[in-house]
């Protein structure tokens, strides 16, 4: 099990990730926003614009053991959800540090939880361009898969 943080020591890691983050947005073309949640919440907003879908928002929430990381990456499939579903699950055993799950209103999500004491600009830097370069890689065919009477012709 990984160490509490009190809050001195969240404190830190938060500001640490607001510098991380003002850097990585300098650097990086595709972000086009980065935000944080309501005061109380330990919540940042990466919005980033992507070629295969237009928008990718990452959201990272910091707790008192880990930094948990999602974004949203379609809505439910109107169709062929057995298949989504499997091609998803498959597409789980390859990846590292994050895994596709169901959430609210059976919309598929890209998530994944990292121990705050492995924490540091490279890994916020490689989980975030994951998630985006994931979202990237598999959007369109997700869509063909779950929305396929809409691509038709």
């Amino acid at each position: 099990m990984s160490d509490i943080f009190d809050d001195s020591a969240r404190a830190r890691v938060e500001r640490q990730i607001d510098e991380w983050l003002a850097v990585m947005r300098q650097h990086d073309e595709t972000i086009v926003a980065i935000d944080r949640g309501e005061v109380d919440e330990y919540r940042w907003y990466v919005r980033m614009r992507g070629v295969e879908k237009e928008f990718t928002t990452i959201w990272l929430t910091l707790g008192q053991r880990t930094l948990r990381y999602e974004t949203y990456v379609m809505p439910a499939p109107e169709e062929n959800a057995v298949q989504l579903y499997e091609s998803l699950l498959r597409r789980n055993e390859k990846l590292v540090g994050v895994h596709f799950s169901i959430g609210i209103e059976d919309a598929i999500f890209l998530r994944g939880e990292l121990p705050l004491s492995a924490l540091n600009e490279p890994e916020l830097d490689r989980v975030v361009g994951t998630l985006y370069q994931t979202v990237e890689q598999v959007f369109q065919g997700l869509l063909r898969i779950g929305f396929a009477s809409r691509f038709a012709e």
